[in-house]
């Protein structure tokens, strides 16, 4: 039963492992709600990520949440 455990954990972890390595569920390119269509058409769509000042790709939370005017 010791030995069990041990390589049913082994196991699963080889299992999972090469799925996390797949195609990202949802595009940059689509639509995230329903709304997405109404701010490109009037030019409020905000992206998803935005880079800071050293490069890195950072969500674009601030202005995803914004309150619309």
């Amino acid at each position: 039963m010791a030995r069990i455990v041990p390589t049913m954990l082994i196991l699963a972890l080889v299992i999972a492992a090469p799925s996390g390595c797949g195609k990202a569920l949802l595009s940059p390119k689509d639509e995230r709600s329903q709304y997405d269509r109404y701010d490109r058409v009037r030019n409020d769509y905000a992206p998803q990520y935005v880079q800071d000042e050293y490069g890195r790709q950072l969500p674009n939370v601030r202005a995803r949440l914004k309150p619309r005017d």
